[in-house]
C-alpha cells in the first residue's frame, strides 16, 4: 500500500453570514473519488438538503434519482424519487439553528466518462437522527462542479464545506 494522505484536500469553504447555497466549481479530474463534508445548521428546519453536479455547469435537468431512508429512534422513514432536479440527502430535514449536523457525500467515479455517477450519502443530526441516500445522475459527464443548497432555507454563518479527492490505491 502507497504510503501517504488518502483524503487530499481540495477545497474548503466558510462563511461568514448565512448564505443560500454553494457550489464547487474547477474540480480536477485527477482523484478515483470525491468526499463532500459538510458541517452546518440552517435558519430554519424542514429544509431539503439538495446535492446537484455538472460539467460546466450544474445540471438542473431531470436527471436525478435517490432513495433514501431515515430514522430518530422511535420513527423511521424511506422513499425514493426519479426524474428529479437534485438528489436529497436529507429528506424534509431539520438541520436546525445550531451548526450540529454533519454530512458525508461519496461522489464515486465521478471523472470517469463511461458510467453514469453514484452520490452516496449519510447525515447525522444531533438534534433530529440519522439520514441515508443513495442517488444517481444520469450522465457519462465527467463532474467538475458540486451545488449543495438547503432549498427553503439559508445555511448558517460559520456553516464548512469541505471537499476531498480520493486517488486510487
Amino acid at each position: 500500500m502507497a504510503a501517504g494522505s488518502t483524503y487530499t484536500p481540495i477545497a474548503t469553504y466558510t462563511s461568514g453570514s448565512a448564505f443560500s447555497n454553494y457550489t464547487f466549481t474547477s474540480i480536477p479530474s485527477t482523484y478515483t473519488d470525491l468526499i463532500l463534508v459538510g458541517n452546518f445548521g440552517t435558519t430554519s428546519g424542514g429544509a431539503n438538503i439538495a446535492l446537484q453536479v455538472g460539467n460546466g455547469s450544474i445540471d438542473t435537468g431531470s436527471n436525478y434519482s435517490f432513495t433514501y431512508l431515515r430514522g430518530d429512534g422511535s420513527s423511521a422513514a424511506s422513499g425514493r424519487a426519479s426524474n428529479q432536479a437534485q438528489i436529497y440527502i436529507d429528506y424534509s430535514a431539520y438541520a436546525g439553528n445550531t451548526i450540529n449536523a454533519v454530512y458525508i457525500w461519496q461522489i464515486q467515479n465521478y471523472s470517469n466518462t463511461t458510467t453514469n455517477k453514484t452520490i452516496l450519502g449519510r447525515a447525522n443530526t444531533a438534534s433530529v437522527g440519522t439520514n441515508a441516500c443513495v442517488g444517481l445522475w444520469r450522465s457519462t459527464s465527467a463532474i467538475n462542479q458540486i451545488k449543495i443548497d438547503p432549498q427553503s432555507t439559508t445555511f448558517l454563518a460559520n456553516s464548512t464545506f469541505t471537499l476531498y479527492g480520493i486517488q486510487a490505491a
